[in-house]
C-alpha cells in the first residue's frame, strides 16, 4: 500500500512539472525541447520492445501490454519528429 501511494504520488507530481513545464516553454524553445522529447520516447521504445519480447513466466498480458506500449510509442516517436521536420522547415530561408 505504501508503494502505491508512493507511485501515485509521483505520477501526480510529474503531471504538475509537465504542465508548468510545457505551459511556460517560449516558442523559440519548442523545436528543442520536441527533440528531447523524442529521445526520451526513443528509450521508452526500446523499453517497451523489451517488455513485449519477455515470453518469460510474465504472461499473456505482459506481451499484450508490451505489444500496445510498442504501438503507441512508435506513434509518438514518428508523430514527434514530423512535427518537429514541419518547424524546422518553416524557419529555413526561402530561396
Amino acid at each position: 500500500m505504501d508503494m502505491m501511494i508512493m507511485q501515485v504520488s509521483l505520477f501526480v507530481l510529474a503531471v504538475i512539472l509537465g504542465v508548468e513545464l510545457i505551459t511556460k516553454v517560449p516558442a523559440t524553445l519548442h523545436t528543442p525541447l520536441m527533440s528531447g522529447s523524442n529521445a526520451i520516447s526513443g528509450i521508452t521504445l526500446v523499453g517497451a520492445l523489451l517488455a513485449a519480447g519477455s515470453g518469460e513466466v510474465s504472461g499473456l498480458w505482459v506481451s499484450v501490454l508490451g505489444m500496445m506500449a510498442v504501438t503507441l510509442a512508435t506513434i509518438n516517436v514518428v508523430g514527434g519528429f514530423m512535427v518537429t521536420n514541419r518547424m524546422l522547415r518553416m524557419f529555413s530561408r526561402r530561396g
